[in-house]
């Protein structure tokens, strides 16, 4: 699922959770016996709670994605183990690894008929003996792979 969608669903998710546990504590809030507060509790409360879970989980996957993207762009290798990492707070300063030599973008392909802008590793696309460059030609973005 592309990262903005993951984004909205768990943002969705987390504002619905959050309606239904003001509402639940609402109708817990109006009962004075604790038999008379339980269906407020199975009803709302405790499905609220699931659906901010749920959510918290969508946006915490969202960021991970979005880190692995940071950190794994397209185009460039990625770092070996061998190479040094970021800089430690314990140790002396370790040489950040040189930047691959290759930084332009590759073009962006399409297929004849096709409505959709991909990047030349997109699965979609990726074998495929009738893809060409896209050019300026008016197409919307692929949403597996997101150019």
């Amino acid at each position: 699922m592309p990262t903005s969608r993951l984004l909205w669903a768990g943002l969705a998710a987390a504002a619905c959770g959050a309606v239904l546990c003001v509402a639940g504590w609402y109708g817990v809030s109006g009962e004075r016996f604790a038999a008379r507060q339980i269906p407020y509790l199975a009803s709302c409360t405790v499905p609220g709670a699931a659906l901010i879970v749920a959510g918290a989980v969508l946006l915490a996957r969202t960021a991970g994605a979005e880190a692995a993207v940071r950190v794994n762009r397209p185009g460039q290798e990625a770092p070996s183990p061998d190479e040094p990492g970021p800089p430690s707070s314990d140790g002396p300063p370790v040489q950040a690894p040189a930047p691959p030599e290759r930084l332009t973008p590759r073009p962006l392909v399409c297929v004849p008929g096709g409505t959709l802008a991909h990047r030349p590793d997109c699965p979609l696309v990726a074998g495929r003996p009738d893809a060409h460059p896209a050019g300026e030609a008016p197409l919307e973005p692929c949403p597996v792979c997101e150019p």
